[in-house]
């Protein structure tokens, strides 16, 4: 099995900072299931790391991800799983996003490239966000007929109110510039293209320098404040998610996508 994620350690003053890379070499940076499972092993083997204050969350050159891998084997799967199976494998995503959502540490994502759906949900899942100039994010869900899951709606919705969710959400062909996720909150600093890791981090240097159970227990406070509604939210993103696939509509976006052309939704 590729190893899609390296994790380096002992980075930044006292060694406080540790950098998570994904990057499966391709330039595209889709999350196949294997991809999930290797990037939430990479956020639970900070559960017990005391020494590190700051993790720095990024991908590759040309794309921080493009979503889930609608190619992979695995994840195609999905398409003659009964009810049950499909409801346990789409546990992936939300199981990924909790765990760095949750994690101690602060965390920050260095986005390069593209950011598309799932690579959205992630990135939310994150404290801070850097992005480079020429980047852009998009939710592509509702335009392959199904819903933005992985509780990622209540995320964004903390970040830019409910209007700027709707308009990311719904409008799926909508590329977000980088200028314009600064603008609607979605992320925290837009830099020179190339330069979003370096500056993510100079931030994290900032961080490691404060006193790291101070930063902790501040970080869970504002989290468990801020999200304390969300499981009530989202608790139905899975089963939405196990419906919208059921559809014909869903069958038709997956299909226009790969084939490279435009959708025709019927309801149903």
């Amino acid at each position: 099995m590729a190893d899609f994620v390296t994790i380096d350690r002992g980075l930044g003053p006292e060694g406080r900072i540790a950098v998570v890379r994904f990057d499966r070499g391709d330039g595209i940076n889709a999350l196949s299931p294997e991809a999930l499972r290797q990037l939430t092993d990479a956020a639970r083997s900070f559960e017990d790391d005391g020494e590190t204050s700051v993790v720095v969350l990024t991908g590759g050159a040309k794309a921080f991800s493009a979503g889930f891998d609608l190619k992979d084997a695995e994840g195609r799967s999905r398409r003659t799983m009964d009810i049950g199976s499909l409801r346990r494998h789409l546990k992936l995503g939300p199981r990924l996003t909790r765990a760095w959502q949750e994690m101690d540490q602060i965390t920050i994502g260095a986005i390069e490239g593209f950011c598309i759906g799932g690579g959205v949900a992630l990135a939310v899942a994150l404290d801070f966000r850097i992005i480079g100039r020429d980047a852009h994010l998009r939710v592509p869900e509702i335009g392959l007929g199904m819903n933005m899951s992985w509780q990622s709606i209540p995320r964004m919705l903390h970040l830019m109110g409910p209007a700027r969710t709707k308009q990311a959400v719904i409008l799926a062909d909508q590329r977000i510039s980088a200028t314009e996720a600064q603008q609607w909150g979605l992320v925290e600093e837009v830099v020179d293209p190339g330069g979003a890791l370096d500056a993510a981090m100079a931030f994290a240097a900032k961080v490691a320098a404060q006193p790291p159970l101070s930063v902790a227990m501040t970080k869970l406070t504002v989290n468990r404040l801020a999200h304390a509604l969300d499981d009530l939210a989202s608790h139905m993103d899975v089963d939405q998610f196990a419906l919208a696939s059921l559809t014909e509509d869903h069958k038709e976006g997956v299909a226009a996508f790969l084939g490279r052309r435009k959708p025709r939704f019927r309801g149903r």
